[in-house]
């Protein structure tokens, strides 16, 4: 047993070294980055506040179910923008939210995304999942 703790010993000592540290170049040129966008709009196309006080209105290509979670939300949070979208392959199953309210103001995320639960109610039971992305205007 004692030559064991021995070689321990030696080869622990011989694999000691100082961390060998490499320092990368930097790129000569500056990274190229995508134009700006706003929303999901390019920085030209401007929000104009005829735009945020209108309600948003439900695209024509929204399946049943989509236009069902659409017509709930609208009716209990009165939301400046709106998006829903069916990202479960058509079954119905999950959906991706995106709700800008102003019964949104004050509250932390977590109270946001309970108080979207809530009007829904019985639809979000019957989902496997759901993308929720709220905020107040």
């Amino acid at each position: 047993m004692a030559p064991v703790l021995a070689f321990r010993r030696i080869a622990s000592r011989a694999v000691q070294t100082p961390p060998v540290r490499f320092a990368l170049p930097r790129p000569a040129l500056p990274a190229i980055h995508a134009p700006l966008r706003h929303n999901g709009r390019h920085a030209s196309s401007r929000l104009y506040s005829s735009e945020a006080e209108d309600s948003p209105q439900p695209p024509e290509f929204l399946t049943e179910g989509e236009r069902r979670v659409f017509d709930r939300i609208m009716e209990g949070l009165a939301p400046t923008k709106l998006e829903v979208q069916d990202i479960s392959g058509g079954c119905g199953s999950m959906y991706a939210l995106d709700i800008v309210s102003d019964q949104f103001k004050g509250l932390p995320i977590i109270k946001q995304h309970r108080l979207v639960n809530k009007v829904l109610g019985d639809e979000m039971k019957t989902w496997h999942g759901v993308q929720m992305k709220t905020k107040a205007p």
